[in-house]
């Protein structure tokens, strides 16, 4: 693994490059979830996928991480699908994936329907960000929720995204309280992980939808692999229907969204190489 750089709208992004021995069977591009970096899941992912022959690309997002960008915590959906296009400009290869987990996955959609340099590509517990702050995780948020983030967005400074104890996590529900073990235990916390989201993001959140351009996919091809326990599942549904294909859900039984972040991951990995190494 080596520490690489590269440009993105100006902004200097920070990855790992993860290098397969012998000649690449392809490269992918590997998106963090929301809030993660470059040293969680994503590079997880991208290291196993090298060692399956694959050219793997994990970085941190513009503004988070190590990666360039003020201010600090911004969540831009732009600048994100920006940062997968010049991720793929970086790589240089004709042979080109994108592997977007949770909300790199609904970025990837978004990348992959507009630059068809990406020959393939494949998510992993999806997630449209502006989805899940308009509905919530599991679709059922209340309407009020949102408009009234909305109205602090021209506000300055953060907002937390997790609860401050186990307790409180709980309180909210599974999901909440398994994304939190993951980002605030040592399951897989990081300091350079994203506690908050500044407030100016909700707006750039509101804005963005990433299925909008997802029939231009086809005829390249879509995998989505998804926990069968996921309440997010409905999102990577409604990804699939809006495909034109050729297209394919994964159901991974037992999972929820975050246990494909680290309890699932051979697994995954062994379909996502299978569907790459078939596409790339």
């Amino acid at each position: 693994m080596e520490t690489v750089t590269f440009p993105s709208n100006g902004l200097e992004i920070v990855g790992h490059l993860h290098r397969p021995q012998g000649t690449p069977r392809g490269a992918i591009v590997v998106g963090h979830p929301g809030t993660g970096v470059k040293e969680q899941t994503a590079g997880l992912y991208a290291a196993q996928l090298a060692e399956q022959g694959f050219l793997a690309l994990a970085f941190d997002a513009a503004y988070q991480g190590e990666s360039a960008g003020e201010p600090r915590g911004l969540e831009d959906p732009a600048q994100r699908v920006e940062d997968i296009r010049a991720a793929v400009t970086f790589l240089g290869e004709e042979r080109v994936g994108v592997l977007g987990i949770c909300a790199s996955g609904g970025y990837g959609l978004a990348a992959a329907g507009t630059d068809q340099r990406i020959k393939a590509i494949a998510t992993v517990s999806l997630a449209d960000i502006a989805r899940q702050f308009r509905f919530g995780a599991d679709g059922t948020q209340d309407p009020a929720v949102f408009p009234g983030m909305l109205a602090s967005a021209s506000d300055g400074g953060s907002f937390p995204l997790f609860p401050d104890s186990e307790e409180a996590a709980r309180a909210l529900g599974d999901h909440a309280y398994e994304g939190w073990q993951y980002y605030c235990t040592p399951r897989a916390a990081h300091p350079r992980s994203a506690k908050t989201l500044t407030w100016n993001s909700v707006a750039r959140i509101a804005a963005f939808d990433a299925f909008r351009t997802v029939d231009l996919i086809a005829p390249r091809p879509l995998l989505l692999v998804v926990g069968r326990e996921a309440v997010t599942s409905w999102m990577s549904v409604e990804a699939y229907q809006r495909a034109a294909g050729p297209k394919e859900i994964q159901w991974i039984e037992g999972a929820g969204h975050v246990d494909l972040y680290d309890r699932y991951v051979p697994q995954v990995v062994e379909r996502v190489a299978e569907f790459f190494a078939a596409n790339l």
